[in-house]
């Protein structure tokens, strides 16, 4: 990205004096953005991170809880009769790339855009959210909130979303609804791909290359690829998500060049949409592989997701879909994966920014678009 004009480090003052948007609401949210920005909170080392969301719930007069270095509060109108909204997004981000411009860690701000790492994905989410949260809770709602700022999202780590998701229903509430704050352009992405990674091992018989003696594993495994890449022309499209993808993305053979590969092994990387579960394609798979060829799933976990396939009767559904319609929000399909993806409950993902933007050199985050997701956070979930 190339500036032609000097970036300004931020300071809330500045803010306030050069932003076009100046409400109260806005500055609140860029001010806890920018000091989340300060912050090192790369995967696995959220500690900081997670200190500061703590202690912004402390502040607004909330008892959170500390799962790892997941924050979980749940709102002041606690009603055990009333359905739970889930308000999640992530407070880690991805190590910064080489081609920066500037201090990922130094928040700046240049002609409405707020420059740091996470700024789009997903901090701007995150810290909309929380202000959302705290304004929703100003007034009774129909429903329970339960907020949940979850680690090592961009990792699928074993200590974020992964860890709490199994509380669910047992020492937390069962979820009727959750949005996930991830960078949408503020339109709800109701579907998004699951994720499945796949380790083939072909076997076959060592020889020498030279008599062509053996059954050369790699000939077999080429055969295998075949059914892999024919596999998803059998399978249901999509409206939402399109085909299942399978991709071979990796593949190891041989010792030399002179013996006959009696082993091959590779790498299957499959995207599904939420016509399948990850157990249905594995299971269709493995019907169509010889004894010689066994297949192997790193992790069921991350199917696709979607806001209407988990066959769950849930009023709030209803009622926030028929929202978003009165309000001309464009439902649609993500090819991305979030936390989404472990949630078992009725879900769709949302959030200021742009996805184009995530993991990018020199993101940003503008401030209108902050603005605009406190509106329509606000404006989708109260008094439903």
């Amino acid at each position: 990205m190339r500036n032609t004009e000097p970036l300004t480090t931020f300071t809330p003052a500045i803010l306030s004096r050069n932003m076009i948007n100046k409400t109260t609401d806005t500055e609140k949210v860029v001010s806890l953005l920018t000091k989340l920005i300060s912050t090192e909170s790369i995967s696995r080392n959220e500690k900081v991170a997670a200190d500061i969301v703590f202690e912004w719930f402390v502040e607004q007069g909330y008892t959170p809880e500390r799962i790892c270095n997941n924050i979980v509060c749940k709102s002041h109108h606690w009603n055990s009769n009333k359905p739970t909204v889930l308000l999640n997004s992530h407070i880690d981000t991805v190590k910064p790339v080489s081609a920066w411009s500037i201090n990922p860690f130094e928040p700046t701000i240049k002609d409405g855009k707020l420059y740091g790492l996470g700024s789009n994905d997903a901090g701007a989410s995150l810290t909309s959210l929380l202000h959302t949260f705290y304004q929703l809770d100003r007034t009774e709602q129909s429903y329970n909130m339960l907020f949940v700022a979850s680690a090592e999202e961009e990792v699928s780590g074993a200590d974020g979303m992964k860890s709490i998701a199994p509380l669910f229903g047992n020492t937390l509430p069962e979820i009727a609804l959750a949005i996930v704050g991830e960078p949408t352009d503020m339109q709800p992405a109701i579907a998004e791909k699951g994720l499945m990674v796949i380790d083939a091992e072909v076997k076959g018989v060592s020889g020498h290359a030279a008599r062509e003696e053996g059954i050369n594993a790699l000939y077999r495994a080429i055969d295998i690829i075949q059914i892999i890449k024919n596999l998803p022309l059998e399978l249901k499209v999509s409206p939402l998500l399109g085909a299942v993808k399978m991709s071979v993305t990796m593949i190891y053979s041989g010792t030399q060049h002179n013996v006959v590969p009696d082993l091959c092994t590779f790498t299957i990387d499959i995207r599904s949409n939420e016509l399948y579960s990850n157990n249905d394609i594995f299971n269709l798979l493995e019907k169509k592989m010889p004894e010689w060829c066994t297949l192997k799933a790193r992790s069921f976990v991350l199917n696709s997701s979607s806001l209407l396939g988990h066959n769950q009767s849930s009023p709030l559904v209803d009622k926030i879909t028929k929202k978003a319609d009165e309000m001309g929000l464009k439902p649609f399909g993500s090819p991305t994966l979030s936390d989404q993806a472990i949630l078992s409950c009725p879900s769709f993902k949302m959030g200021p920014g742009s996805s184009a933007r995530s993991h990018t050199a020199n993101e940003f985050i503008k401030i209108e678009e902050i603005s605009e997701a406190l509106s329509t956070y606000y404006n989708l979930l109260n008094g439903i």
